[in-house]
């Protein structure tokens, strides 16, 4: 379910084709250089037992990454499996929401991606050389919008027939730049871009998880199967926010939602995050390289907290530098994506938005004890 790059393909006539632990001391050390801090067994406990606000602890663990066998509808770039090891951190529950995004601007004077006058000398850069400037009354601020369409769509590689660039459209006007969020304050925020997430966790203390993190922490206790709930694909419109009927045409909302959901309107994982599938695609700290799974492979061996590939790379958009989303969203059906399942992912550019990406944060205990 691609998204932020449809402002450029929509936007500048150019369209592009894409595929949307434990120890024994009295001590614990982080295996994360990057932290490395040390925490004293009881205060360990003490966080565990009292969590931030809005958070839970999800305790460390090894898990095979990637696309289960069974999983039919599995990409080539969700494979080959690898073996993981995460260590324990607090993950928010639900997605951000309004009311705390709200807050967020509040206190700090935030101003979004999708409110912001755009630079066409920045946007060019991710765009075939010669590319012509689109006009001045195209280039205003505004961001994705989904529209249904009113036939049968027989080539779903093309996205700009459901999308469509709304000047003045932002996470304070989500379905159009005379909305507004009455009766949303508990919805997940969208129309976020990576740099708006990123700001939101330097506010919060906290950061957004890998992509090895939220995986790890959607599948819960049920490591080997395609949802988190297990294999059974006709549970869907009971456990998840998704696309129920021919996309992108008529959607029979048998999951009771048209568009975005209300947090936890379905039922919790087994650790007691919500929405880890359906509702909005959650923003992760990894570039999307669709060689990565394959090199992790060829290691042989465990990889402990891996923070995804160096760089980014997916050549059907060599011009953009893609981050990792997960968990798809509202849009995602059996015939389009099928993004609700665990393992699936997608790319998208950092520098622009859309009406169904969110995003939910993380924070370690290392992080925590430093406040």
């Amino acid at each position: 379910m691609k998204n932020s790059k449809f402002l450029v393909a929509i936007i500048c006539g150019v369209f592009m084709i894409v595929s949307c632990k434990n120890t024994k001391s009295e001590s614990i050390k982080s295996n994360d250089d990057e932290r490395g801090a040390i925490i004293s067994k009881t205060e360990r406990d003490s966080l565990i037992a009292n969590p931030p606000k809005g958070m839970v602890w999800i305790p460390s663990g090894t898990f095979l990454q990637g696309a289960v066998p069974q999983d039919k509808m599995a990409m080539k770039h969700e494979k080959p499996q690898h073996e993981v090891y995460v260590d324990g951190f607090f993950m928010n529950i639900t997605e951000v929401t309004n009311a705390q995004f709200k807050k967020f601007v509040d206190e700090t004077g935030y101003i979004t991606i999708a409110e912001r006058d755009i630079n066409w000398e920045e946007m060019k850069k991710q765009l075939p050389e010669g590319t012509p400037k689109p006009h001045d009354s195209i280039l205003q601020p505004g961001s994705l919008l989904f529209k249904k369409t009113k036939s049968s769509v027989p080539n779903l590689y093309d996205f700009s027939q459901w999308w469509q660039w709304a000047i003045g459209v932002n996470w304070k006007h989500p379905s159009g730049p005379e909305s507004t969020l009455d009766g949303k304050d508990n919805h997940p925020v969208v129309h976020i871009a990576y740099q708006d997430a990123l700001a939101y966790c330097e506010w919060a203390g906290h950061r957004l998880p890998t992509e090895a993190e939220w995986e790890y922490a959607a599948r819960g206790k049920n490591k080997d199967v395609t949802y988190f709930w297990g294999d059974d694909r006709s549970k869907l419109s009971q456990m998840a926010n998704s696309w129920e009927g021919e996309f992108p045409v008529y959607n029979t909302l048998e999951d009771g939602f048209e568009r975005t959901a209300p947090a936890k309107s379905y039922p919790p994982n087994s650790f007691g995050l919500y929405d880890m599938a359906g509702n909005v695609w959650e923003f992760t700290s990894d570039w999307y390289n669709v060689n990565y799974y394959q090199e992790l492979a060829n290691t042989n061996g465990l990889t402990k907290n891996p923070k995804g590939a160096d760089k980014a790379y997916n050549p059907n958009n060599p011009y953009l530098q893609e981050k990792i989303i997960k968990g798809g969203s509202f849009l995602c059906s059996d015939s389009y994506c099928a993004s609700y399942r665990a393992s699936a992912k997608m790319g998208t550019s950092m520098d622009s938005s859309a009406e169904h990406i969110g995003f939910r944060t993380v924070v370690t205990m290392e992080m925590l004890s430093r406040d």
